[in-house]
């Protein structure tokens, strides 16, 4: 089987190739990556020697490169991680998240019209669903939950998810989409919450929390969400959307003065700051259908999770250095002379 990879030289993307490539050393991985800002060949060091691996580097919005990669790959499998995610961004500049969310998606879909695939899925959000209310606990969001987006960011995925779904409806396009809870671990681009905290902690620099720090967050460690996606891409019934959430759910302030603790800092270094315009309050998932359907069970609970990244940062500070001194940047042109 050959597998595309889109947005691969990300977080999540990266993270799953790390999972899939030697797991399954008979399939083909090919890496599409834009290499926007966030997009980091090194976080692909450890599988790019692989002969079952290669990476490509092109934009899924670009209607004639995609069509001429399938032409030339005549892939069986896609799995479309590819996105612009920071809802920061997408409040300042929406124009990109829906070149790259919505047009990038309609892309591939087309594309997979063309030259036929046995499966395409879209990894996207539990932003699509909007937010609930801090005091009712009992609710979760369930995949039969209307898609009531709150930001440009979240407005894109849903879009991209209703996409898909008239794709499969439509042209019979054999998809399927999950929609995961926040992820954390290894590789985590350093302007999300977790990674941040973490660099600036270690620097001893003033720690930014939006608001009062209440909003509440489901976290999921991101190899179980990795497995996960295996499990859909491989078993999930085609047309359906699975829910994948880590009964985690700790409010950011919280989140970072557990961090604090572990790296034995001072709660001092937190600063609040001006809310985030239209800031869901809080986000919770009921992964029951993928439990019941596929089995799949996260192995992380947040409070062995964030020892476990806070350790990886820890032994892989040349990483996270590079991409804030903007060196990462120049791996690309190191790894291929180009």
């Amino acid at each position: 089987m050959k597998y595309i990879v889109t947005g691969g030289a990300g977080f999540i993307g990266g993270n799953f190739l790390h999972y899939v490539v030697d797991k399954y050393p008979g399939d083909e991985w090919i890496c599409l990556d834009k290499l926007t800002y966030a997009g980091n060949l090194e976080t692909l060091a450890p599988v790019a020697d692989r002969p079952n691996y290669s990476f490509v580097r092109g934009d899924i919005a670009d209607r004639d490169f995609v069509f001429e990669l399938f032409r030339k790959e005549k892939p069986d499998v896609i799995i479309n991680f590819a996105a612009e995610s920071h809802v920061d961004r997408s409040v300042s500049d929406p124009d990109i998240f829906v070149k790259t969310n919505v047009t990038g998606t309609v892309t591939l879909l087309d594309a997979c019209r063309e030259f036929g695939i046995r499966r395409y899925h879209q990894v996207s959000t539990d932003e699509v669903y909007g937010d609930l209310p801090l005091d009712r606990p009992d609710l979760l969001f369930t995949e039969e939950n209307k898609i009531r987006a709150s930001s440009p960011y979240s407005a894109s995925k849903a879009a991209a998810d209703l996409f898909v779904s008239a794709y499969h409806r439509t042209f019979g396009i054999p998809a399927s989409i999950s929609r995961c809870s926040n992820n954390y671990g290894p590789y985590h681009f350093p302007e999300k919450l977790i990674p941040l905290v973490i660099s600036r902690a270690l620097n001893d620099e003033k720690i930014p929390v939006y608001g009062n720090g209440a909003n509440v967050r489901d976290w999921l460690y991101v190899e179980d969400h990795c497995s996960a996606i295996d499990l859909v891409v491989r078993k999930g019934r085609e047309g359906e959307v699975y829910n994948i959430g880590g009964h985690n759910e700790r409010s950011n302030l919280e989140v970072v003065k557990t961090i604090l603790r572990t790296l034995g800092k001072p709660e001092s270094l937190i600063e609040f700051v001006k809310d985030r315009p239209g800031h869901d309050m809080r986000y919770a998932m009921d992964p029951t259908k993928i439990e019941k359907e596929l089995g799949w069970k996260p192995k992380h609970t947040f409070d062995s999770g964030i020892p476990a990244t806070v350790e990886w940062y820890l032994s892989h500070r040349e990483w996270w250095e590079h991409i804030i001194s903007g060196e990462y940047r120049n791996y690309f042109e190191k790894q291929y002379g180009l």
